[in-house]
């Protein structure tokens, strides 16, 4: 990684693109990953296996339970289902919590060790992470790790109003936990993976109906707090960039993977800023000339009056070709150049659009209130207990939403 950033030194890039640890899904027995070397040939990338819809680990008729109290869905329902470790729900047996316990530390190894690589890359290379935390939107977990796809879409056709309500209970957490996640400093973006909440693997009209009104209060919840958001938007999501024009000024960066990347910047550019756009196919099969071709198309076209990233459409696989990349980065150094800098865009202080609110506090498992009635007095500053509870309380809230979201 280091040896990559002092190499290429490009001025952001990020330590381990996706996050995984064979450590931490070992350790949980995820069902969901396909291992290296263990499932499937040791030089591949790791897999996310989506099960058959009869073995989704949420139910159909489970949606009320996940609207009551996600963070306790989690931890009653979906763990034990994803986990080959707490399988039929016994945490207490000695597996268990050998796994709750274990899985909890390599996480915090994990992140700890994320946490040191980037503050190397920084110190030793002079190259910035490129993103900080995590945030995904309501519909996509559900598809994603829930209800699975075709699970998901039909219940959008036999239960649409249920969707809309788990996305309603989603959103405050996802916010949560993105600002839990998010660069203290407000000068790197959130991560926003976006998968397939899109026309044509959902209709337009569930988009305008659910995926987009508990999406956008989220955005502009983190842009009220300073966060600028990076829409990793993974395939073609041309038919939905001018809904995304209604954001902020200067809220979130798009990043172009199938998406028509002339509309995105005839309807996004003078707005957000664009990254993206390079095929990776180009990168592990075209030539060096193949790519700064390109690369002077889109600096030509898109780039010529600022507010934008070079970057392949994708995250860059193990089979581009190093001559190729280099290629892409020394062109778009000596020909993509400004004669100025583009003006820093301020968070506004408009007030976000309206956000359900949660029936559980987002952050805690056990919100303190439930806590201090277990307890008959208190003689000391009941404050500091308030606060030392919801602090620990906070460690079990996070371990269990990033499993969803980050592995």
């Amino acid at each position: 990684m280091l040896k990559c950033a002092m190499d290429f030194d490009w001025d952001a890039m990020v330590p381990n693109m996706v996050y995984v640890w064979t450590g931490l899904t070992q350790a949980l027995g995820l069902k969901y990953y396909a291992i290296p070397g263990v499932d499937i040939p040791p030089d591949t990338p790791f897999q996310y296996l989506e099960p058959p819809e009869e073995k989704a680990f949420m139910k159909p008729d489970e949606y009320d339970m996940l609207i009551d109290d996600p963070t306790a869905f989690l931890y009653n329902v979906w763990l034990p289902r994803v986990s080959t470790e707490i399988a039929g729900g016994d945490a207490s047996s000695y597996r268990g919590k050998l796994a709750l316990v274990k899985g909890a530390i390599a996480m915090n190894e994990y992140f700890n060790a994320f946490n040191t690589q980037v503050e190397r890359m920084r110190r030793e290379a002079g190259v910035v992470s490129a993103i900080a935390g995590i945030l995904k939107a309501p519909l996509d977990i559900i598809a994603d790790k829930l209800r699975g796809y075709i699970g998901l879409v039909k219940d959008l056709h036999r239960q649409p109003e249920k969707v809309l309500e788990a996305c309603e209970a989603l959103a405050p957490h996802l916010t949560k936990v993105a600002l839990m996640t998010a660069d203290p400093a407000k000068t790197v973006p959130i991560g926003f993976w976006m998968h397939r909440s899109y026309v044509p693997f959902i209709s337009m009209k569930h988009f305008e109906k659910i995926f987009w009104p508990t999406l956008r209060p989220i955005i502009e919840e983190l842009w009220s707090h300073g966060h600028q958001v990076l829409f990793y938007a993974e395939g073609d999501w041309t038919p939905h960039l001018e809904t995304f024009a209604e954001l902020p000024e200067g809220s979130i960066i798009f990043h172009v993977d199938r998406t028509d990347i002339l509309e995105a910047h005839k309807k996004l550019g003078r707005k957000f800023c664009l990254s993206g756009g390079l095929p990776n196919y180009l990168l592990s099969f075209g030539t060096p000339d193949d790519v700064r071709r390109y690369c002077k198309k889109i600096i030509d076209t898109v780039a010529s009056d600022g507010g934008y990233i070079m970057d392949a459409s994708a995250i860059i696989q193990s089979d581009a070709k190093v001559e190729n990349i280099k290629a892409m980065t020394d062109f778009t150094r000596r020909y993509g150049k400004y004669e100025d800098d583009p003006p820093r865009v301020s968070a506004e202080s408009n007030p976000p659009t309206h956000m359900q609110k949660s029936k559980v506090k987002p952050g805690v498992c056990i919100p303190w209130s439930v806590k201090r009635k277990e307890i008959p007095r208190i003689t000391g500053d009941e404050n500091i207990l308030e606060e030392i509870w919801e602090e620990i309380e906070s460690y079990g809230y996070i371990f269990i939403w990033q499993i969803l979201l980050s592995f």
